[in-house]
């Protein structure tokens, strides 16, 4: 091996699923192409956004220029008084930070809070873009916090795994939760937001909150935590343009903090991941239109409640399993029953074959960390061929 040990600790990626997809992709044109429920992409608003993206605008010599390293100014003036709207909490310019996604966000947060070795407990299931996050060039763990039955997660549970890992000579620094969740599309209600910060306050422990699909809460309201009773200095937010606005690819992501070092420390790695001047200046005018922008995401969540309200309908004709989601772009299946035993091997040799045989990308829990096999995280708002990919899936689970 020719790379450093600390590139090799990185990992080796395993099969490239999303290339043996883009050879053969499913089309109207190709009916039998594989179907992609496994990416965590909104894209039932390209038409709402073209408009915007493709119209011509000024360009200044400044915009063509580096940028404060924690995003232009202008730029954070206009996140700040969104992120106000969406929070109901007053948010001050001077609070954020933009970093190339809420990925590099997360990664700045576990560089800021935590030395090598260090861990930050995490509730599962999780997305696994969190382990990367947390442990991949900050080489931080994650502990795992699990679960009640049906996934109902308590502050007990996390405070047992805090305890547990001090037990064991671990550091835990931080306790960072998803909400609205990833992969169970579920929004923590301000009562148990507050009991599980009360839990990492009572072990001084920093609290980071993944925010990034806020805007997406289809069925209900979004409880943002920057309304906790908590420590100032130790609550950190996060949130990106991916979800909510359907701009993965723009790889654009907002730390929000009240720390001035934690804040310092983003910055400076912010050198190598920093969202271009084009950028800044195109989401800050999109975010100075607050007419188009109350619109835009009013009509995303009725399109996510519709998409979300389809797929049920077919699964339950279907007769297959689901936990119920209030938000997010996918739900959680319960393929429990179709497992011959319930064991993990049994979970990935299904995933497997819904791949190979079904031709359908449905990544499975284990990814996400999930204590019980037989979960299936569905994607509903990446293809238009969702009801056919839950046929192709009930005719393989069935046959």
């Amino acid at each position: 091996m020719s790379v450093s040990h600390r590139a090799q600790q990185l990992g080796r990626p395993g099969p490239d699923v999303y290339a043996v997809m883009a050879a053969d992709p499913w089309s109207a044109d190709n009916p039998d192409g594989y179907i992609d429920l496994g990416t965590a992409e909104n894209r039932l608003v390209f038409d709402l956004l073209e408009p915007r993206l493709t119209a011509p605008r000024r360009v200044t010599a400044e915009d063509t220029q580096y940028q404060e390293l924690a995003g232009s100014l202008p730029f954070r003036v206009e996140l700040a008084r969104f992120l106000t709207g969406l929070q109901g909490v007053e948010v001050d310019a001077g609070e954020l930070v933009v970093l190339a996604g809420v990925g590099p966000v997360l990664e700045a947060l576990a560089y800021a809070l935590c030395d090598p070795g260090e861990a930050i407990v995490v509730p599962a299931p999780y997305f696994p873009g969190v382990d990367g996050a947390f442990g991949g060039r900050a080489g931080v763990r994650v502990i795992p916090a699990q679960p009640g039955p049906d996934f109902v997660l308590s502050a007990e549970a996390v405070d047992a795994a805090i305890t547990e890992a001090l037990d064991r000579g671990e550091r835990p620094r931080a306790v960072c939760l998803l909400s609205p969740g990833n992969p169970l599309g579920l929004v923590y209600d301000a009562g148990t937001l507050q009991a599980l910060a009360d839990v990492a306050a009572r072990h001084n422990l920093h609290l980071i909150v993944d925010e990034i699909y806020a805007g997406s809460v289809h069925d209900g309201s979004f409880v943002s935590a920057s309304r906790l009773k908590f420590p100032a200095d130790r609550l950190h937010l996060a949130w990106g343009f991916a979800k909510d606005f359907g701009l993965s690819g723009y790889k654009v992501g907002v730390l929000q903090t009240r720390n001035p070092d934690v804040r310092t420390i983003a910055e400076r790695l912010g050198r190598f991941a920093t969202p271009s001047s084009d950028t800044q200046v195109l989401l800050r005018d999109l975010l100075a239109d607050t007419a188009w922008t109350d619109a835009f995401l009013t009509e995303s969540r009725s399109r996510l409640a519709t998409a979300y309200r389809r797929t049920t309908e077919a699964l339950d004709a279907a007769g297959l399993s689901y936990l119920p989601a209030t938000a997010g772009l996918f739900l959680y299946l319960d393929l429990r029953q179709f497992l011959p035993e319930p064991t993990f091997e049994a979970e990935s040799t299904l995933a497997t074959r819904i791949f190979t045989d079904a031709r359908l990308h449905l990544p499975a829990g284990a990814t996400f960390h999930t204590p019980t096999p037989g979960y299936y995280r569905l994607c509903f708002t990446t293809t238009p061929a969702v009801p056919t990919a839950i046929t192709r899936l009930t005719h393989l689970l069935t046959s």
